[in-house]
């Protein structure tokens, strides 16, 4: 269990290597559900094509909205493209390396079905049925007597073994061996483009842009821990904000108790109980200097305004820091003096 925790507390710091095995889990996962899929050709000219292209495109989109889902980035990829700029401009090349990350590992799944049905060969064999060439591998002499409809008609239940009736036209296993050794040709050459697309993407693409890469990926990295922080930030004022109201809330309570003037019992009870909830003075002093300032609603509520209209600009050093009440502030703070003094004994 600890070995496992480990590799789960990795997985949770390392947002990267966290989405990628979540993305190869959805291509297995894919993989398999192909595999237990009941494909039913329904051969019929019109519906065989329809029922094809539904199963060959459908799925693969619903992987791939389920990984841009799945991707913990795709809200703050939202949140930074539809704030306001404020005191911040956007960047957009920070935001296309965003997206195209993250589209990069949503795509692992939605090929890799695509591959599967193409090399499998049934998807391929029922839309394109109609589509055999009979004068080649069949009875070619026939053709010409046969009106469209009826040799569409019979052509479209090639998928179907059970209700094939046409092996005086075309042999049906030779329309099967030769739709599906165009769809696994079809299949691989998928496979190749896509891993030669894959390579140069992750390998070649940062040789001819190392600057312009290095500096999307480095703020993105600070958008994605800017974000945790102030989560985090906002955590704690949290709890501390709660802890103070809950201690004058009992402070508040005992007092009017004292003053009504309640019987023995309920004084002592009420007595021990303020006292198991509340803490020390140093640690109520600790609390209350968590919260910055800040200590009602309002002011709170126009500190997170600020944070979403207008967040702070990328320089340490800034000449207009924000106030308590969220706003930035018009002078900047004098620079603080430091006193040394000398003692000597006597």
């Amino acid at each position: 269990m600890d070995k496992f925790r480990m590799i789960f507390q990795f997985l949770q710091s390392n947002q990267e290597s966290f989405m990628s095995g979540i993305c190869g889990i959805m291509a297995l996962a894919s993989a398999q559900m192909y595999s237990a899929f009941d494909f039913n050709c329904p051969c019929l000219p019109g519906y065989n094509v329809v029922y094809s292209m539904g199963i060959l495109l459908t799925p693969p989109l619903v992987l791939f909205l389920l990984g841009l889902v799945m991707n913990n980035n795709i809200s703050m990829l939202a949140e930074e493209w539809k704030r306001p700029p404020g005191r911040r401009a956007k960047d957009p090349a920070v935001l296309r390396y965003m997206f195209c990350s993250m589209a990069q590992r949503a795509l692992i799944a939605p090929v890799v079905w695509v591959a599967v049905t193409l090399l499998d060969g049934k998807c391929f064999l029922c839309a394109f049925c109609t589509a055999v060439p009979v004068a080649t591998l069949g009875n070619g002499s026939l053709v010409p007597g046969l009106p469209a409809p009826e040799l569409a008609r019979l052509l479209a239940r090639v998928p179907c073994p059970e209700i094939y009736d046409g092996n005086w036209l075309l042999a049906r296993e030779v329309a099967v061996r030769y739709l599906r050794c165009i769809s696994q040709a079809l299949g691989w050459s998928f496979v190749l483009l896509t891993t030669l697309l894959a390579f140069v993407v992750r390998s070649v693409r940062p040789c001819f842009t190392q600057v312009a890469f290095l500096k999307s990926k480095y703020w993105s990295h600070y958008i994605d821990i800017e974000r945790k922080l102030f989560d985090e930030t906002c955590t704690e004022h949290a709890k501390a904000f709660a802890k103070v109201c809950i201690q004058q809330f009992f402070e508040a309570m005992n007092h009017d108790l004292e003053l009504g003037h309640t019987h023995g019992v309920l004084a002592t009870a009420t007595a021990t109980a303020t006292e198991a909830v509340q803490s020390p003075s140093d640690r109520t002093e600790e609390e209350r200097e968590k919260l910055r300032g800040i200590t009602d609603q309002g002011t709170m509520n126009r500190l997170l305004t600020s944070w979403h209209k207008c967040k702070p600009p990328l320089r340490v050093g800034q000449e207009a820091p924000l106030m308590s009440n969220g706003q930035a502030g018009s002078e900047s703070r004098p620079p603080r003096k430091e006193v040394a003094t000398y003692f000597s004994k006597v």
